[in-house]
């Protein structure tokens, strides 16, 4: 099988695009759609025609483009079936466990509700990728609008046993922010402040910091580190659980 080509791009103020492109059968999905004209300009510059749209969750910064760009290129909806009535224009409904085809590539799909009650991502195992959008970050995860933090932590917890190696292609540009929080949660940890640095270094450039992998964030994202004994020491939160530690970091980001 031939790899995946990927296209990364901004919508809107800091989302991102991105266009999966199976070079065998042709097909091309848009990871959401923020905005039609972005998604099509950089579906024209690659001569790629969009065949299919994964949604992973209803917000209109994500699935704002949809009606357009299904009227112009005809493609296939799939989102979230515990979103479905809020996604527009959808045609088939996924569940946590589902699995379908992209051309010969197995697509899993992974429900991570929290931010929104029935966010999806899509994991695609055999080429190691996983579009995360608004779940988890680099550095961050998504703000709990909708479930609590102990259903967030459970959903972080089902991808944090994937891979190490798996690439994250996550929905914002907000890893600036997200690594000057971090350091006020970790603060002595020498591959999270090297981390800060090449991201400063990147972000000064006008360059994405996108994607992430999950060891990377496994070692120096502190929402996926609410187990680590120097964070618990740093919070006073040595006898919580996890799922304490979890909410008291995502409350401080909410504020920071």
């Amino acid at each position: 099988m031939k790899p995946l080509e990927l296209e990364v791009f901004l919508c809107r103020s800091d989302n991102f695009g991105v266009l999966v492109h199976d070079p065998e059968s042709g097909l091309t999905a848009s990871i959401d759609a923020p905005e039609e004209a972005a998604v099509a300009a950089a579906a024209k510059r690659r001569g790629w025609k969009i065949s299919h749209i994964f949604t992973t969750h209803h917000h209109t910064d994500h699935v704002e483009g949809n009606l357009a760009l299904k009227e112009q290129f005809g493609c296939e909806i799939i989102g979230p079936v515990n979103e479905a009535v809020a996604i527009p224009g959808l045609d088939k409904s996924m569940a946590d466990g589902d699995s379908f085809f992209f051309g010969d590539h197995v697509v899993n799909v992974i429900e991570t509700p929290g931010h929104t009650v029935g966010h999806i991502c899509y994991h695609f195992a055999d080429d190691k990728l996983l579009f995360a959008a608004d779940t988890v970050f680099a550095l961050g995860c998504g703000r709990l609008l909708e479930r609590p933090a102990a259903d967030m932590w459970h959903s972080l917890q089902k991808l944090a046993v994937l891979p190490d190696e798996t690439a994250i292609y996550f929905g914002h540009e907000y890893t600036l922010s997200n690594a000057r929080f971090a350091l006020t949660i970790d603060p002595d940890n020498e591959r999270l402040k090297t981390r800060v640095a090449e991201i400063e270094a990147l972000r000064a450039e006008g360059r994405f910091t996108i994607p992430t992998t999950l060891g990377l964030e496994k070692e120096t994202n502190p929402f996926l580190r609410a187990a680590d004994p120097a964070i618990r020491r740093n919070l006073l939160m040595e006898s919580k659980t996890d799922e304490e530690v979890f909410a008291e970091i995502r409350r401080r980001k909410d504020k920071f």
